[in-house]
């Protein structure tokens, strides 16, 4: 067992756990915040999608010593501080997006960074920016057209 230190969502946190514990069972079991979905359990599914220190990763293949220090942000943390829902949220309201809902979070996880760092993205930069994101239901064009509304929001 090992303290590790860092923040998830703004607030900085701290747990005493085997550093080799994957960051999803951190997040649901020992913080409560299960937005954050298990799906595959091999980093093929996208249903466990965080952003590290902005970056989104598989939180079920990430262990917990990749977290010291940085900042996490997980799908409780999108909204803005005062409660309004990102943009991306909207929009996958607007165009509703989910069937199940369960790889949701996930793929919005992906959607928020990918129109952080590409405003204005292309198809091909949102099939190369979701391609890691399965959903079984199969609403991809609903995706598309969701994120392609929130950039222009």
């Amino acid at each position: 067992m090992a303290e590790t230190k860092f923040t998830v969502n703004g607030e900085a946190r701290s747990v005493d756990m085997d550093p080799t514990t994957p960051l999803l069972w951190v997040l649901r079991e020992q913080l409560k915040l299960t937005g954050t979905k298990f799906g595959c359990g091999i980093a093929q599914c996208g249903a466990c999608t965080i952003h590290l220190d902005g970056i989104p990763v598989r939180s079920c293949s990430t262990p917990l010593a990749a977290a010291e220090g940085a900042a996490l942000t997980t799908i409780e943390g999108v909204a803005a501080e005062d409660g309004s829902r990102h943009p991306v949220q909207d929009a996958w309201v607007e165009h509703q997006v989910p069937q199940c809902g369960y790889c949701q979070s996930g793929q919005i996880m992906s959607a928020v960074a990918l129109l952080r760092d590409t405003p204005n993205p292309t198809d091909a930069d949102i099939d190369a920016a979701m391609s890691g994101n399965i959903c079984r239901c199969g609403a991809y064009g609903r995706i598309r057209q969701a994120i392609k509304t929130a950039a222009s929001a």
